[in-house]
């Protein structure tokens, strides 16, 4: 069966921006340093709305349209609270290491996201401490948390 072609577009001007885009992508290592950062990025994003999903079993509970998207509203937030979160630790332990004189590269702090979930538990209750912060963990001498 024939596809519409007013779904997408076509002709020669699409080919062309298509194989411009992978000559440029093949010819430059940093450019797909940086689409693979990107890349990168979103898929660590949507592992952890995964993992936060999955308290639900990863399912729409709700019936009605606007309980789906309440449930959805619910997602977002979660996800948008731990990696702010997130961020803000980051920067207090790059503080910190600063501080106490570890020289820490910007470069490689390019590298690091907020939504690196591994530390974090999704079951259970959890209470927020509003006074301040709670203390930094320090690496021992054998190089463990």
């Amino acid at each position: 069966m024939p596809r519409s072609g007013s779904c997408r577009p076509s002709g020669p001007a699409t080919s062309w921006t298509r194989t411009v885009y992978a000559a440029r992508y093949l010819a430059d290592k940093t450019y797909r340093r940086r689409i693979a950062r990107k890349l990168n990025k979103g898929e660590n994003l949507h592992a952890l709305r995964r993992s936060l999903a999955y308290a639900g079993e990863g399912a729409l509970r709700r019936r009605h349209h606007e309980q789906q998207t309440e449930q959805m509203w619910c997602l977002t937030l979660a996800t948008n609270a731990i990696v702010c979160w997130s961020t803000e630790y980051h920067g207090l332990a790059v503080g910190a290491l600063r501080q106490q004189g570890r020289i820490i590269d910007d470069e490689v702090l390019a590298h690091i996201w907020p939504t690196h979930h591994e530390n974090m538990r999704f079951y259970g209750t959890h209470s927020v401490d509003t006074d301040g912060y709670r203390p930094l963990r320090l690496v021992t001498d054998g190089g463990a948390w």
